[in-house]
């Protein structure tokens, strides 16, 4: 029986570009995500990182069928949830749920803690538990360090880091495997980032979770993925497990983000080999030609305009890279 539990092939969402109010001609698309390869296993966490704009927060929405996309496959445990739709896909969509960014504005503020977590089994009825649901949703609220005598108050009355633990207990109520952590912990404290990373991989290691933990901040990434993903404009340019993105960067753009990430040791601040990009992120609705990276890369020379890399092992990287000239370049980092 194959360890992999979610797989996307070619995936693609494109935004329609429209003009006028009445006609609403096409004059062109916003080229979200663009061809996305990805595997998740059984009990890992796949981390996916990259600038704001790169297309990560629509992989999410795809992935648990909040959009639907132009072309590719989401299997998940066989199915392809890109061609379910209906009640079949309701049913496929209980065991993939998700954690939202913003614990401020993710939770509606005229509904108590109880109905929140609750709600799930409101909407799939042959999924709620035949003990009560009362009690199904003390014992979520007691699994996420949350008292379960707060089940009547409302989110107002409760901090950051604990309504983003209201946010996980929701997504746990359906016993799915596999969820979807888009930016869970950006709008937290330093210290309470700490505390809901602690939560979720406790969870993973008693309830066998998968996770695909999206973030543009990378060391919060390292502390909890084994797989990272580095997307850019729509598309992955380098995969690997979390030692080799983080020891060994091969793409000019992972090289980027993690020359970028503060070094806490002021004796290494001066040892490090910063990297700065020139130039804008290009608009997605208007990609280079070839490499989507070239505008802005060092190494971009005529062949990166006239063909698109492709993800997979090269020559001087030891794990897939997008980059025609790919090669290991060691960058002084202290998490």
């Amino acid at each position: 029986m194959s360890d992999v539990v979610l797989e996307t092939r070619n995936l693609v969402k494109h935004f329609p570009i429209t003009r006028g109010i009445v006609l609403k001609t096409k004059v062109g698309a916003v080229r979200a995500v663009d061809g996305v390869d990805l595997q998740l296993r059984r009990g890992e966490t796949l981390g996916v990182v990259g600038e704001s704009g790169c297309g990560k927060s629509t992989l999410a929405k795809l992935l648990v069928g909040l959009e639907r996309p132009n072309l590719g496959s989401i299997e998940v445990r066989g199915q392809d949830m890109a061609r379910l739709g209906g009640q079949a896909l309701r049913r496929a969509r209980r065991n993939i749920q998700m954690v939202l960014q913003d614990p401020y504005t993710s939770l509606n503020p005229r509904m108590t803690v109880g109905d929140i977590v609750g709600e799930p089994f409101e909407i799939h009825r042959d999924a709620a538990p035949r003990a009560g649901r009362e009690r199904a949703v003390r014992e979520l609220l007691d699994i996420v360090g949350l008292n379960p005598d707060h089940i009547n108050r409302y989110p107002h009355q409760f901090s950051g880091g604990q309504r983003q633990r209201i946010g996980i207990a929701r997504a746990l109520a359906l016993k799915p495997e596999i969820i979807v952590c888009d930016e869970p912990v950006s709008a937290l404290d330093v210290s309470i980032q700490a505390q809901v990373i602690n939560l979720l991989e406790r969870l993973q290691n008693e309830l066998g979770l998968s996770y695909i933990f999206i973030a543009h901040d990378l060391s919060v990434v390292r502390h909890i993925a084994d797989r990272v993903a580095v997307m850019y404009l729509g598309k992955i340019v380098e995969t690997g497990n979390d030692e080799e993105i983080y020891e060994q960067p091969t793409h000019p753009y992972t090289q980027a983000l993690l020359s970028a990430v503060p070094v806490p040791d002021p004796r290494l601040r001066g040892r490090r080999d910063p990297i700065v990009l020139e130039g804008d992120v290009p608009s997605p609705a208007d990609p280079p030609s070839g490499c989507r990276f070239r505008t802005r890369c060092w190494k971009a020379q005529d062949v990166c305009a006239e063909q698109e890399p492709h993800l997979e092992p090269r020559r001087r990287s030891p794990h897939p890279s997008a980059c025609h000239f790919a090669e290991v370049r060691n960058v002084i980092r202290r998490y």
